[in-house]
């Protein structure tokens, strides 16, 4: 394979398989696992809301109102709906009371279909400009990290299995080279702006729903709100120093 292909496919693996180090905290033994639990979704309600606001949102709209005016807010708006009501049918389809695990499901869904698009992006821009590529690549695989606890933490805590939480965590991170990989074999010429944009608002759709309709409810009357005021505070410390 020729250098100018393997980079970009060897950055988006590394970034995607970044993932994998939020999983080192199901390794931790903790005093209070509940306390945890709450910090933990609480952390992922305020990263994937801000990365859905600051990131996913803006790119979309940003390339779909320079380029479609009125007609590219229809757009955003049939695609962001279409990802917000999946996340409910989804929700339906798991058959499983236990909602964190819910949660840890919905969240290996979510940011399978948010790390394609990436894995797209830094392999099409370390294609064209490797500097530029290095640059994505490091920002993608600093908020890869928090994106690993989100489905690493619920998988665990809801069925006790290291295993399980390894195996879901590493499909998330897994889709980032993947998606670089179709780009590579099958879309290099017909990936455009208008794709990644449509899937952007698909994928924000599908976040602030896992947000607000399942972590949210999960956190709202627990006992320990408190660690969750200061969870979310951290998580939105930590994304404003990576994107």
């Amino acid at each position: 394979m020729r250098m100018e292909i393997f980079g970009p496919l060897f950055l988006s693996l590394l970034a995607g398989l970044s993932t994998m180090i939020g999983t080192l905290f199901i390794y931790i033994k903790f005093r209070n696992k509940d306390k945890f639990i709450i910090f933990s979704l609480s952390f992922s309600f305020t990263i994937m809301i801000l990365i859905s606001i600051f990131d996913l949102i803006p790119q979309s709209l940003t390339y779909l109102l320079n380029y479609y005016k009125f007609n590219g807010i229809v757009f955003f708006i049939v695609c962001f709906i279409i990802g917000y009501y999946i996340v409910i049918i989804l929700n339906k389809m798991i058959r499983n009371n236990d909602t964190l695990y819910r949660i840890g499901i919905l969240s290996t869904i979510s940011l399978m279909l948010h790390n394609i698009p990436e894995g797209i992006t830094v392999f099409m821009s370390s294609y064209v400009n490797i500097k530029l590529g290095l640059k994505l690549f490091l920002a993608i695989l600093m908020h890869n990290i928090p994106e690993g606890i989100s489905i690493a933490i619920p998988i665990y805590y809801s069925s006790n299995s290291r295993r399980k939480a390894l195996i879901f965590t590493l499909i998330s991170g897994i889709s980032e080279p993947l998606g670089a990989l179709i780009s590579f074999l099958f879309l290099k010429n017909y990936i455009n702006h208008l794709f990644i944009s449509l899937i952007l608002s698909f994928v924000s759709g599908l976040m602030i729903s896992l947000s607000m309709n399942d972590i949210y409810q999960e956190i709202r009357y627990d006992d320990y709100k408190y660690i969750g005021y200061l969870s979310g505070v951290v998580g939105f410390i930590i994304l404003n120093l990576i994107i």
